[in-house]
């Protein structure tokens, strides 16, 4: 077993201090009878009074996922915890968590008492108003706690929204909230989970449920309880629960209940002092990740999140954004790579009813199409000259969305409102990320198309500071278009097909397989060359930035999913203000269309219901089909973007839609919980490309930081070191940009690099330690675990040009970067993500930028060795990648990524890549395909490094491995 898992076994030499309640006194757990209490309605036999908890019956235990705990009919008591010392165990697994309640917590709000008392209070009544509210007089009941709001659903429903949970209306007290944490060193912790906020009582009832993924190294959790204020939160208390005593609970049918002590630090480093008679009462149980079965083997159907997973659907899969034919090979009769942004404007021009675009940017002078066109598009667009319209292949993306929505079509934009930028009488300027969307509103603004520009709204919930960290640094990062086009070539029916995943319709991102990098520049990508890391009239010039890019189209019952995202962040956007409302606003709101009013589209309300066995009619193909898809929609959103989420104390809601509860705010962070579920069932490979790579802070070697707290490189890493401890072939490989978008000196850049470099060595050192404890001498980390980059060099022309400045380098050397903006992954040739989520905690963490992702399968290619669709699309990356005569040349050891001589093999050729593309002598010749190894030196012990001879980036500059600086660390994590 691997020492960095497991630590050295705990010592027993002394007892551990709890004890079971009936066998231990007041004095023993620090605990007291408190006298405004009336415990003779709390105490139940056995507890001799000391918890002043309900009966068990009164005080059922209700989860967010799965059914009623079985202790909550048991009669089993609590046990009474005192959390001492412990030894670091390794969890990794599913935590199922419910904070129920907490007792005798002290008033965090005297000052807030005593000048209500003084202002409000008649004399002799401050005395009677001073009880804490602790009776069940001074709690909500069910019946008190419900008022209606007219608010409607998607399909015209009403709900009933629960007041939110407090105890005195008139007592200023404690508005206590308690959050789960796992300690990450002296200064630092992780939090996983916080409760919403109970205001106003000093014996809060949660109930409130998570479902926890864990792969931390810890002695314990920590349970926080604190005070909500505008301004911040005060710490009340805090208890401990061993990692061992969580650990203990695996493989129980019942869930084990705590009732933890409560102790404030004194903020001086020592002993925590107790508060008497403070108690938080918790109940668990814990699911080892190994005990976890795959859920597209397992037949479970997905992993949970508000969206379910969809059967009946097809899914089409596309790199970069344009592949004409013949220019890969693909798998013959079974994947042929596809033309994306061709696909996309023939679908678009095939509109009937509607064309709704979300979008971080969405750039109206962008040309869909540029090169050859398939026989099926210069049909479309003869039909079209035909018409009266104009010629298809020199429309810009603006005039086709004006011509659609001048024959009638709904056109609707939802793009992201960069507050940097602006254009008005006094003031115009670009914004720091130049997304064009002042511009894009201002082209279609006399235009039946109508476009909103969409903040990121904070919520209402967060803390004022909060607020405007949320509104200021995060975007809207979602990039889909939702199109009716026909449900089947023999019907009048139409059906929603979703174009989603990580290519942005706006300058720089038309590309293809051959990453050109001075080919073309006057005419493929005329007036379309782009280079953030020289910027100004240099980059004209060329090189440009080639780019890389993963989508896919959705057809089916998942496609409507993509359309309820789309209504529910449009209606947020578009929201009538009740002080500075305007018509436009109200014009806005009420432009969706209602599907199920317009009988031949095909809708779920139409099709019989909301579950998927009542939604047949949706179905692009049929189950029986080999060529069928099992799809579901991902997301990384919270309350603050999108309408008519669940209040977090409304716990059936919360529990149905698998939202997360985070303080006061609904967060969905359903692409983590995929990434994480997708790992932990893989058995072969592991194949990633990523925009970028960050996370896992809370182990990193040099910087154990909270910031970057996702799991997918500690899952990753433990996924290889798992395969290594059984002694099977497992490999895992990680495609990103040689360095971030922009300047690679700049403070951002080598920020994200360091990041970076944390997140590998962190990686490679758990793989490391497991290798030496299997005793493989001759094993190295990188016969597992790989990062690579892509990059392209042309022949140098006849007459070359001087300069030392980064661009005339570039030019120089014919060289550039491959820019990677993919957000994908694929597991054992069988499942497929993608979407627009990159990997780091912006995109993860649900409540930061709002992110949309689907994960698919094809049931019928479930197996050992899969030769379906997702299996052809790995294989038509990997040959863009490595090169036609490469896959060719060895097809055995491309097909089996999991084996020696696959690793081998694509390690060689990215180690001779990357010393063509540093040659300067100018007789290195072109690349083999475009993968070459990421510039770092990996060490026997896991250790990352200087590359020798490589400290910093060739031609542009900037340390390899970064450098951490002052920046704040929601901009770079």
């Amino acid at each position: 077993m691997c020492r960095w898992l497991v630590g050295r076994p705990r010592q027993e030499s002394h007892p551990r201090s709890f004890t079971k309640p009936h066998a231990t006194s007041p004095a023993a757990i620090g605990l007291r009878c408190r006298r405004d209490i009336d415990t003779d309605n709390w105490a139940r036999p056995g507890l001799t009074k000391l918890c002043c908890f309900p009966p068990r019956s009164q005080s059922p235990v209700t989860r967010h996922r799965g059914g009623p705990s079985q202790n909550a009919s048991s009669g089993r008591h609590p046990i009474m915890y005192n959390s001492g010392a412990g030894e670091a165990l390794l969890l990794h697994g599913d935590l199922d968590l419910t904070i129920h309640e907490a007792r005798g917590l002290p008033n965090m709000d005297l000052l807030s008492t005593f000048l209500r008392r003084l202002c409000l209070c008649p004399p002799g009544m401050a005395a009677s108003r001073g009880r804490p509210a602790a009776s069940s007089r001074s709690m909500p009941d069910d019946k008190s706690t419900h008022h209606r709001h007219h608010h409607h659903h998607l399909h015209g429903l009403h709900r009933h929204h629960e007041r939110q949970p407090h105890g005195h209306l008139l007592h200023a007290t404690s508005d206590p909230y308690a959050a789960v944490v796992v300690p990450a060193g002296p200064h630092h912790e992780t939090t996983l989970a916080r409760t919403y906020v109970f205001r106003n009582s000093e014996a809060p009832k949660w109930e409130a449920s998570f479902l926890l993924p864990l792969a931390h190294r810890t002695a314990r959790l920590d349970f926080h309880v604190k005070d909500a204020d505008p301004f911040g939160s005060d710490l009340i208390g805090t208890a401990s629960l061993h990692a061992a005593d969580i650990l203990a609970t695996a493989g129980k049918p019942d869930r084990s209940e705590w009732c933890l002590n409560l102790a404030r630090p004194d903020g001086r480093g020592r002993r925590p002092m107790p508060l008497p008679g403070s108690t938080i009462r918790i109940s668990a149980r814990f699911v080892p990740a190994a005990r976890i079965p795959a859920f597209w083997r397992s037949g479970s159907g997905g992993v949970p999140a508000y969206f379910p997973p969809r059967r009946g659907c097809d899914v089409r899969l596309y790199q970069d954004a344009h592949v004409a034919a013949g220019e890969l090979d693909g798998v013959p009769g079974v994947f042929e790579p596809g033309r994306c942004w061709e696909d996309l404007c023939l679908a678009v021009l095939g509109a009937q009813h509607l064309v709704y675009v979300a979008g971080w940017s969405v750039y109206t002078k962008v040309r869909l199409l540029r090169e050859a066109m398939s026989l099926e598009m210069t049909a479309k667009a003869a039909e079209v000259m035909a018409l009266g319209g104009a010629a298809v292949e020199k429309m810009s993306l603006g005039d086709l969305l004006k011509y659609k929505s001048q024959e009638g079509v709904r056109v609707l934009l939802l793009v992201w409102d960069d507050k940097t930028s602006h254009d008005n009488f006094f003031l115009r300027t670009r914004g720091v990320m130049q997304t064009h969307d002042e511009e894009t509103k201002k082209f279609f603004k006399h235009s039946s198309v109508i476009c909103a520009l969409s903040p990121r709204y904070p919520s209402s919930k967060l803390s004022m500071v909060k607020q405007k960290v949320v509104g200021t640094l995060f975007t809207h990062h979602q990039k889909c278009v939702l199109i009716d086009t026909p449900a089947s070539s023999d019907s009048a029916h139409r059906r929603i097909t979703a174009f989603l995943g990580g290519l942005d319709l706006c300058a720089g991102r038309y590309d293809t397989p051959g990453h050109s990098l001075f080919r073309g520049l006057d005419t493929v990508f005329h007036g379309d060359v782009r280079n953030p890391t020289f910027g100004g009239g240099a980059a004209a010039e060329g090189p440009r930035q080639p780019w890389h890019d993963m989508h896919c189209r959705l057809d089916g019952p998942a496609a409507y999913d993509v359309l309820t995202n789309f209504e529910q962040r449009w209606r947020k956007a578009t929201k009538l203000r009740e002080v500075f409302g305007k018509a436009s606003h109200r014009r806005k709101d009420d432009s969706l269309l209602k599907l199920e009013r317009i009988s031949w589209i095909l809708s779920p309300s139409a099709a019989g219901g909301a579950t998927d066995d009542e939604q047949r009619a949706l179905h692009a193909l049929p189950e029986g089909d080999p060529e069928c898809w099992h799809a579901q929609v991902f997301r990384s959103v919270d309350a603050g973007s999108v309408k008519r989420f669940p209040r977090p104390w409304e716990r059936a809601e919360m529990e149905r839609r698998h939202l997360l509860c985070d303080k006061n705010l609904a967060v969905e962070q359903s692409i983590h919980t995929a990434y994480v579920a997708a790992i932990r069932a893989a058995e072969r490979f592991v194949y990633i490309e990523n925009q970028y790579f960050i996370g896992s802070s809370y182990a990193w070697p040099s910087n154990g930081h909270p910031g970057a707290a996702n799991l997918v490189p500690m899952e990753l890493a433990l996924k290889v070191a798992g395969k290594i401890r059984a002694g099977e072939p497992f490999a895992a490989y990680v495609v990103m940009p040689m360095w971030p978008e922009g300047d690679p000196r700049s403070a951002p850049a080598q920020e994200i690099l360091f990041w970076q470099s944390q997140t590998m060595e962190m990686m490679y050192r758990v793989i490391a330690a497991e290798i030496d404890d299997k005793g493989l001498k001759d094993a190295h980390p990188q016969q597992f675990l790989n990062f690579y980059c892509l990059g392209n060099r042309e022949p140098p022309p006849e007459e070359v040009g001087g300069g030392d400045d980064p661009a005339a380098m570039a030019r120089r050397h014919r060289r550039f970067m491959v820019y990677v903006h993919s957000k994908g992954m694929i597991v054992d040739d069988e499942y497929v993500i993608v979407g627009s989520a990159n990997i780091n905690q912006r995109s993860l963490a649900g409540s930061r930028d709002t992110e949309i992702a689907v994960g698919a399968y094809q049931p019928h290619q479930a197996g050992r060795r899969p030769r379906g669709k997702v299996f052809g699309y790995r294989m038509s990356l990997w040959e863009e990648h490595l090169g036609k005569e490469v896959v060719r040349q060895w097809p055995e050891a491309v097909r089996r990524p999991e084996s020696r001589e696959c690793v081998a093999l694509v390690n060689g050729v990215a180690r001779e890549n990357w010393e063509r593309y540093t040659d300067d002598t100018g007789r290195a010749g072109e690349l083999r395909g475009h993968l070459m190894r990421y510039p770092v030196l990996v060490g026997a012990d896991g250790s990352v490094g200087v590359l020798p001879g490589h400290e910093t980036f060739p031609d542009v500059g900037g340390r390899i491995l970064g450098s951490p600086n002052n920046l704040p660390d929601y901009l770079t994590m």
